[in-house]
Parts: structure tokens; sequence; C-alpha cells
């Protein structure tokens, strides 16, 4: 039997990653008993979605590397899609790059994942080149999340921003209106539907019905955070009704490849 410990950095406001990747991570234990997980979380203080409060997480993270190599992670997820994008292209890599020196630093190296890196590297896999979605931000971090989707060669031809600035309040967002805001979204030659660019937005018990309807890739930051921490696990990313990139084998490869209307 394999056991992976699964470190997350986790904005003190989050509610939702705590929820949706350990829920994907058993029902990939059941399909396979002989592997076994355990996620640990080290909070990180966020409130309201802004610039400043973002910037100031980002570097009380490497605090959050430092505990999480006293546990012995594994991997170590940095949960909060935006907050690196706000940095420009290339961030996740530097963020990854920082937060590994960090638990270097502490006694104790491993790989480190971050949601933005993680949700580049999703579409990549299944080839998407053009994309609609949903995102919970005010526009103009919606238009950011954009740019950076942008310099990595995908295009956001539509988007729906549900203009939440409180974290607390995105966590509170059920599910169920996913799928009703899915039907805002023109989806007119889009490879994939980013159904929650954002780990706060509780998205996963609505993926499997939005790809349904859509008869697209649907995938989310969380969803996307799964397949890279079990990539580079080495485990066959493969958890049962999380939408097709999280399908395994080879089944999450599409081919193929607007403004952006918020």
């Amino acid at each position: 039997m394999s056991g992976y410990r699964i470190g997350l950095v986790v904005p003190s406001s989050n509610t939702t990653m705590e929820t949706e990747i350990p829920a994907m991570l058993r029902r990939r234990e059941v399909v396979d008993p002989t592997v076994r997980f355990t996620t640990h979380s080290s909070r990180v203080r966020l409130r309201q979605v802004t610039t400043d409060e973002l910037a100031r997480m980002n570097r009380s993270a490497l605090r959050c590397a430092a505990e999480l190599a006293d546990a012995r992670c594994d991997v170590l997820a940095y949960a909060c899609l935006v907050a690196v994008m706000c940095e420009g292209a290339g961030a996740h890599e530097r963020a990854e790059r920082r937060l590994g020196r960090a638990a270097g630093r502490a006694g104790h190296d491993m790989p480190v994942v971050t949601s933005a890196g993680a949700l580049v590297g999703g579409l990549r896999a299944l080839g998407a080149r053009r994309v609609a979605l949903i995102a919970p931000y005010l526009p103009p971090l919606t238009a950011t999340v954009a740019a950076y989707l942008a310099a990595y060669g995908v295009e956001v031809t539509d988007a729906v921003s549900l203009c939440e600035p409180d974290n607390v309040a995105v966590g509170r967002i059920p599910a169920a209106r996913l799928v009703e805001l899915a039907d805002r979204l023109d989806v007119t030659g889009v490879d994939a539907v980013v159904l929650s660019a954002c780990v706060q937005l509780p998205s996963l018990a609505a993926v499997p019905q939005v790809e349904a309807r859509f008869g697209r890739p649907v995938l989310t930051a969380a969803t996307a955070t799964v397949h890279q921490l079990l990539t580079g696990l080495g485990v066959e990313p493969y958890v049962p009704d999380a939408g097709r990139l999280l399908a395994g084998g080879d089944s999450a490869v599409i081919g193929g490849c607007g403004s952006v209307r918020r």
C-alpha cells in the first residue's frame, strides 16, 4: 500500500479546498484501495479578494510552506489561483520555486503545485486553446485570469464574473448555481469550460452535469489541482465523476486548438 501526505496552503477564509480536494482523493481511494491519501493544511490570512490582500497572502505563504515541511508532506499545493495570477505571466513557476525553497530551508524538500499552474497544465492536457469560464471575482480580476491564460496560448472567449469580493460569501454559493450560470456562457467554438476559476467557488458536484450538457470537457481550479497532484505523485489521474480531465489514461486528450464578455 502507498500512502501520500498532501500539504495544502489555504487562504484563511477558504472553506472549499479542504472539502473538494479530500473528496476527490477519497474517490480515488475507492478505485484503488492500495493508494491512500491524507491532507494537511496551513492557513494564510485572506478575507477580501483584493490585489493588496492577495499580494500580502503570497508573502505569508512562505511560512505555511515551512510548516507543511515539518509534517513531511509528499507534495504541497498552494490553493489560491488568482493570488498567483496577479503577479503576471510565469508567476506560478516563480511561486512554486519560492515555496519549494522555503520548504527546503525548513528541512524538507517537496514538489510544489499551484492551482494557477495546475489550471494552465490541465488546459494543456486537454489540448484546449479556447475556453469559456466562470469566476467569482470582480471584472478586473477576471480579466487578470484571462490575460494570464492568454500568455500560455489559451483564449478566453467568454466569461461570467459574479462580482463577489468577500471570500466567505464565495464559499457559500451553491454548486447548483453554476449549472444555471453555465447556460449564460457562449460556448461556440470552445474546447473546454472552466466552471470555476477559483478554488473557493464550490463546483465539484456541478462538473459532470455541465460536461454532459455541453459535450465538452469541464474543469475547475480544484479538479486541475488534483490532476497535477496525482500526476506529480506518479498516480494515475483518475477520479470518478470529476470531469474528463480526471477520467484517466488518454481519455482527457481532445483535438483542437473572441473577445471576453464580463
